[in-house]
């Protein structure tokens, strides 16, 4: 498959410096796919990095989820690939250590050994417009809800093995939110999610056991009264004064309590309750910055995103996971420049961006 010396993109320098730019076309790396980018799903990460931090100098390209077709295949991807195969996934968008690791570019490079194949039954109806949408919410997830030692330690999804014990989801009508809940429920727990009530058919349908208002100023407390003053889990998708909420439904009993968030700046008021603060970035297995923070690169992780997103394709091919709500956007790479303003704005409820580049 023939390809360009150069490509558009979404790219950004310096805070609210973002723009569709010709640049030119990555290289092969050794561990990674090259491919030709059909779909991209929009993330809060997205504008927030845009807005708030510096990119790689000369320039980090925005971008985390996407669906495309292999192009070229790094020499040390373990992952059976082969050119022209229809892949999904989740990619270090915005890295300020590395200018090609966006996705909201007409071509990407993406970890070979994370990326998923899209499924090829025709029992799984499922467009890459709905696959683009999965990635950073399951990884997200996986860190989150079930990696031993980084979140909640959780019994894996198809298990079963959650024997019922309550666990909250805050933020249940989120990307993240739906998927999570889907994901604990294969795993056999009882899920008590919080969304805005025009939300609570869409969290039920993906199987929430119990729905609350998070805008309910007896909102934890209703939580715990429902679970007996027993709950030991809350997972935090959201992670904006959302812990207030999550610490104030969770046991009174601090020693069974464990909180865990998407936020690394929040934990629960209480300070002996246990907290986990994820940030998918990890799973990449390589250094980064974020703003003056430095993250050293995590084996571990990575083979934790190898096997999770392994069982996340599975997942997605046996018809096991719905993907998030999607609005397909209009005007590509532009389009979904405007689309991180809407999201920005606080616009966008209950359903993921989507952008056909």
């Amino acid at each position: 498959m023939s390809t360009p010396k150069e490509m558009q993109a979404i790219v950004h320098s310096n805070p609210g410096d973002e723009s569709v730019k010709s640049i030119a076309l990555p290289h092969l790396r050794p561990t990674y796919l090259l491919i030709k980018v059909n779909a991209v799903a929009l993330n809060p990460t997205d504008w927030k990095h845009v807005t708030y931090l510096k990119g790689a100098s000369p320039y980090s390209t925005v971008g985390c989820d996407y669906a495309g077709t292999v192009v070229s295949i790094g020499a040390e991807v373990t992952k059976p690939f082969k050119i022209g195969d229809k892949v999904y996934g989740v990619a270090h968008g915005s890295n300020s250590n590395e200018s090609t690791d966006g996705v909201f570019a007409e071509y990407a490079m993406v970890a070979g050994d994370l990326a998923m194949h899209v499924p090829t039954s025709s029992s799984t109806a499922l467009s890459l417009e709905d696959l683009s949408t999965i990635g950073l919410g399951s990884i997200t997830n996986g860190q989150g809800l079930f990696q031993p030692g980084k979140g909640l330690g959780l019994a894996f999804p198809d298990t079963g093995k959650g024997d019922g014990e309550w666990l909250l989801i805050y933020g249940g009508s989120t990307a993240t939110g739906t998927l999570g809940i889907q994901f604990a429920k294969l795993a056999g727990y009882k899920v008590i999610t919080t969304c805005s009530p025009k939300n609570n058919d869409l969290v039920r349908s993906l199987g929430a056991d119990e729905v609350f208002d998070y805008k309910d100023p007896e909102c934890a407390a209703k939580i715990r009264k429902l679970t007996g003053d027993k709950l030991k889990y809350a997972w935090d998708t959201v992670g904006d004064g959302s812990e207030v909420i999550c610490d104030e439904a969770l046991s009174s009993d601090s020693s069974i309590c464990h909180y865990a968030s998407v936020s690394i700046t929040t934990k629960v008021p209480r300070k002996d309750v246990k907290s986990s603060l994820v940030l998918m970035y990890t799973m990449f297995g390589k250094s980064f910055s974020k703003a003056t923070t430095e993250f050293p690169a995590s084996k571990e992780d990575y083979e934790f995103g190898k096997t999770w997103m392994a069982l996340t394709e599975k997942l997605v091919a046996e018809g096991k996971l719905k993907p998030h709500p999607k609005r397909v956007g209009s005007g590509g790479l532009e389009g979904a420049l405007k689309g991180m303003e809407e999201m920005k704005a606080g616009k966008i409820s209950g359903e993921k961006l989507v952008y056909r580049i």
